[in-house]
Formats: structure tokens, sequence, C-alpha cells
């Protein structure tokens, strides 16, 4: 079927965030007095922000609710996210030249919306997106398929009618899943990121080449 609309992920394809988060996450865990050093990052990459506390909370045998974890790990992340995290190379002219082609625009990020928003906001590309799903508007995150159903739903197009751009393998998951084709952008600073991603549809080298992609779909 023809592409529709493409809903992208944010951090690892948009936002380079992910080499922050094992900082973030250091944050959050210094609250248990653990010397974090990233060591978990493929457990939590690319994940909710309740399903990443749960992993930390089994791991580390946390005794706080999920909720509370959360509320810590988004305190952690809010200044980060609204200060420090800045757009991979090609963002704005490919999200703009998208825009100006007449492609409904999605976004569907496990980060929550009060860090997300803020992002965006800053480097001026709000704008772009026609719907915008957050990871608190859904009870599963990735790789279960409910936020890129959900924003599916926002942009009143068929799952099959849409092309998602991930990076990791739990987004690759999730939008599979949900029955949409999924375009990889892996982050090949991260070892073994080619063999971790290799079931997606489409491989990119950078978001620079999704033009070209998505007029062939």
């Amino acid at each position: 079927m023809a592409i529709q609309a493409i809903i992208f992920d944010m951090d690892g394809v948009l936002a380079d965030s992910e080499p922050l988060w094992n900082d973030i996450d250091a944050v959050f865990l210094r609250n248990f007095d653990i010397d974090y050093r990233g060591e978990h990052k493929l457990h939590v990459m690319g994940k909710s922000f309740p399903l990443s506390s749960q992993f930390y909370k089994e791991h580390y045998k946390l005794e706080l609710p999920i909720t509370e974890l959360v509320k810590l790990r988004t305190e952690a992340a809010r200044e980060v996210y609204a200060t420090q995290i800045v757009l991979f190379d090609h963002v704005p002219q490919v999200l703009k030249k998208l825009h100006e082609s007449h492609w409904r625009i999605g976004l569907a990020t496990s980060t929550v919306r009060e860090c997300a928003l803020p992002m965006l906001e800053r480097h001026d590309i709000k704008k772009y997106f026609h719907k915008i799903t957050t990871g608190d508007e859904v009870e599963r995150g990735k790789p279960y398929p409910d936020i890129y159903l959900r924003a599916a739903s926002k942009l009143n197009i068929e799952p099959a009618n849409i092309l998602v751009v991930e990076d990791s393998p739990a987004g690759i998951e999730a939008g599979q899943c949900a029955g949409m084709r999924v375009a990889a952008i892996p982050d090949r600073r991260i070892d073994g990121i080619d063999e971790l991603v290799k079931n997606a549809n489409f491989i990119l080298d950078g978001i620079q080449d999704l033009p070209e992609l998505v007029e062939t779909l």
C-alpha cells in the first residue's frame, strides 16, 4: 500500500539524546546511591519511562513504586531536554521538505511530554508535526505497538499506509507490531547496532536519505 504518513521516533532519530541518557540515568540512580556508568543502556534504549524504571527497579531491587521512579527519572531528564540536547544534522531541512511535500507527519516518542515539547520548541521543529504522541499517553510503551497505533489514530491514517522512522530495536518492534513499515537509522556509535536493527524493513545511513526513500513507496 502507498505511504500516506510518516511517524518519527524522537530520541536517536531527530534528537541526538542517546549519549546523554547515560548521564540522565546516572543522576536518577544517584538517588539510591548507585554509581551508574551506562552499563545497562541497551536494556532501556527506546523504551518508555515506566518500562525503563521497571527494569531499574528489578535490577537494583529499588523499593519505590514505579510511579515515583518515573517522577524521579523525569526530573533528571527535564533540564537536559530543555537546554542541552541537539538535533542531528539535516533534521530541520528534511522535516521542512517533507512538510512542504504535503506528507502527514507524526511524532511518537517514549519520552514524556514535559521533556519532549520544550526540546521541539527550542529547535523550532514542533511546527512540522501534524500530531505529537508522547510516552505518557499510553499504558504500554515500546516495544508494544500502542504508541504507534495511537499516533496513527490521531493522524486518521491506516497503519498499513504509514512509514515509521526508528533507531532502536524496541521501536522497530513496536512499529512492525502496529502493522507499519519501519525505516531504521542506526546509531553506529553503539557497538553491534547493525545486528540489533536488522529486522527493519529499510536501513538508512542518515535522515537525509529519507525523502528519496518515501518517494519510492
